[in-house]
């Protein structure tokens, strides 16, 4: 998906490589490749001090999803054709052994497609002493057959670590003089809005926020039993000045446009930068993304990976995560609202009722990605 590929901030790890323990041969060595600004630095300083023996851990931090996946994909191919790919993330010397990290980030909407070209492997379970507190929702997402579908007898394939929403971003100085307030999916609809909002160039995205609208799901698997879906898109079509999954909030900063349909984790910096700017969570609910840790195929079991889940899932760490890098979290903690900035906390403070109404973006058959591809296609060029 677009919106995991995108930059994300210097919260994190900031250095190409965090090298914690000497690397003795007879240590235990713990590699993890993770997306950059998703876990603070310190937050891996705190794992080393936890761990009762001096360990080799290396934490490399990615700028980008996409970049892991393909970096997953490079693993599972014979070495001769592994080396370029290898290469664009670390140097390495002609005779030096390529090696498999034991934990790499990877977003809920890529789980699929890893699992099916046998990318990773399950974890095991019983060792991670959080998974049978941890919200069904979160359980229910990583349980999954042998071809990515979700199964509730299904094996876990991941374990998420924090997550964000699709959300609503505007001008607040631009909406002022309206007797409404934002709220929900349907002002996108408002006449003082035609050709003043930018939507994400992505049919499950925005054929996804209309059946929303109309209260379905999501998810849904046969888009012709909706009789009013095409006619609603036309409509919300020409309240769209643009579609674009990157640079949308650039027109909306300079005033071209007053709204935008976007991504959390691409919303709340700007939201810190530029105080006109504030957004909502649909009440209606909306989509969720998640990052996950996945383990590579191939990869030895090693302890420290249910060690390693084990301190992300601790409240006290989770915490951590969602403050410093401005995310959700999984795990129950006791975030409140001193801990968050305003413009932030209707955000990150966790709405329970919010979070139930909101949906995973999940897969879909052949036949339906399709019917929604078609659909938008035609959404953005009526005939």
């Amino acid at each position: 998906m677009d919106r995991r590929s995108f930059l994300l901030g210097t919260s994190g790890l900031a250095i190409s490589q965090m090298l914690i323990g000497c690397a003795g041969n007879k240590q235990i060595a713990f590699n993890v490749k993770l997306l950059k600004g998703s876990i603070p630095g310190h937050v891996v300083n705190q794992f080393r001090k936890s761990l009762q023996s001096e360990l080799n851990l290396k934490f490399v931090p990615i700028n980008q999803i996409d970049d892991l996946f393909k970096q997953l994909q490079t693993w599972q191919q014979p070495a001769a054709n592994s080396k370029e790919g290898w290469r664009s993330f670390i140097p390495l010397s002609q005779n030096q052994k390529v090696s498999k990290s034991d934990l790499v980030t990877l977003g809920d909407y890529w789980l699929k497609a890893a699992i099916e070209q046998k990318l990773i492997q399950p974890l095991e379970t019983e060792q991670i002493k959080q998974w049978s507190a941890l919200n069904q929702k979160w359980q229910q997402l990583v349980k999954r057959d042998e071809q990515g579908n979700l199964n509730p007898q299904g094996q876990v394939w991941a374990a998420p670590y924090r997550w964000g929403n699709t959300v609503i971003v505007y001008n607040r100085e631009k909406l002022q003089k309206f007797d409404w307030q934002l709220k929900d999916w349907d002002d996108l609809w408002r006449s003082e809005l035609r050709s003043r909002i930018s939507l994400l160039n992505h049919p499950r995205e925005v054929i996804g926020l209309v059946l929303k609208k109309l209260g379905k799901s999501y998810n849904t698997e046969n888009l012709a039993e909706i009789t009013s879906l095409e006619t609603e898109l036309q409509t919300l079509n020409e309240q769209v000045k643009f579609y674009d999954s990157t640079t949308y909030l650039e027109p909306l900063i300079l005033g071209d446009t007053w709204l935008a349909v976007g991504w959390s984790n691409d919303v709340i910096p700007a939201l810190s930068r530029y105080p006109k700017l504030s957004a909502v969570i649909p009440q209606s609910g909306t989509a969720i993304w998640a990052d996950l840790w996945v383990r590579p195929a191939g990869v030895d079991k090693n302890n420290l990976l249910s060690e390693w889940v084990n301190f992300c899932w601790q409240p006290k760490t989770a915490k951590e995560i969602t403050i410093l890098t401005k995310t959700n979290t999984p795990i129950v903690t006791n975030i409140t609202a001193s801990d968050i900035s305003e413009p932030l906390q209707n955000l990150l403070l966790t709405n329970q009722e919010l979070f139930d109404k909101s949906e995973f973006i999940l897969p879909l058959s052949a036949t339906a990605i399709k019917q929604y591809e078609s659909l938008f296609a035609k959404m953005k060029n009526p005939a």
